[in-house]
């Protein structure tokens, strides 16, 4: 074992679903890194534009509904490498272990659906024309979204890095200071956590879920709504990123017992304020 959360739960075709490891490694090389970032996130930047090479190939123009659709995506995926650092904090890194789920879902899943409304609206003939006052209202949206998403996770980010000192716009940050109890050298150890309920994160527990939903709505909408295929994304996504919001509320729970919730009382909803 690469790391200390390794091992078999005793059922065999569960290990090989979930996994044994949370880092697994050959020699220097990173799987979980390698599969998530390198292969996975990097063939769903590169794809986009191949579809929108092939529709300009074969229209002889570039349609600005695949404009719109793949620099949208371009954007995200850019912000997603800048900010990949902060990727290594997430649900899928620390929790997640590396089996059969996550591998292929990052080798097949994430190259055929999440750019799969790039090929959809690159496939259409003719091509969707959405004018110029549509295409540039859905290109400033989604990129507000893309902005919102990358925004929210940079304050938090920022904020644990500094201790809980930074302000978070401009005013002194609202903390719940959290204790949990963690098992080390066959000895109980008490270790403390900050969480923070200011800036985005006063708005909702995973407030960063809503804008990343509403920016796949936005590369997608291109493909007007005459059919569901192309909103598969957005729909997998919504579902997804629900289930994770629930999972993650379980194990904050159990992990925080009365701070966590202490801080649902200050922080109610989980992902959309006044609904979930």
């Amino acid at each position: 074992p690469t790391d200390e959360d390794s091992g078999s739960c005793g059922n065999v075709v569960y290990d090989f679903w979930w996994g044994m490891e949370l880092y697994p490694k050959i020699g220097p090389l990173n799987l979980k890194q390698f599969t998530n970032c390198r292969f996975g996130m990097m063939a769903w930047a590169i794809l986009p534009i191949i579809f929108a090479c092939h529709q300009y190939q074969r229209d002889g123009f570039l349609a600005d509904s695949v404009a719109v659709c793949v620099a949208l995506m371009c954007i995200y995926n850019f912000k997603f490498f800048v900010w990949e650092t902060g990727y290594f904090n997430s649900m899928d890194i620390q929790h997640d272990r590396a089996g059969y789920y996550i591998c292929w879902g990052c080798l097949v899943w994430v190259p055929a659906v999440y750019a799969s409304p790039a090929l959809y609206i690159a496939s259409v003939q003719p091509p969707v024309n959405l004018g110029p006052q549509a295409a540039a209202a859905i290109f400033a949206l989604g990129c507000l979204s893309i902005w919102i998403n990358y925004d929210s996770d940079r304050q938090r980010q920022e904020f644990r890095a500094s201790g809980g000192k930074k302000k978070v716009w401009g005013k002194k940050p609202v903390i719940v200071e959290a204790e949990y109890k963690v098992a080390k050298d066959g000895k109980t150890v008490t270790k403390k956590s900050i969480l923070l309920a200011s800036g985005w994160w006063a708005i909702a527990r995973h407030f960063h879920y809503l804008p990343e939903i509403s920016a796949s709505f936005f590369w997608t909408s291109p493909a007007l709504f005459g059919k569901l295929p192309p909103y598969l994304y957005v729909i997998f996504l919504t579902v997804l990123l629900i289930d994770r919001s629930m999972r993650d509320d379980t194990r904050c729970s159990l992990k925080y017992g009365k701070h966590w919730k202490k801080y649902c009382e200050l922080v109610p909803y989980k992902i959309v304020p006044g609904i979930f």
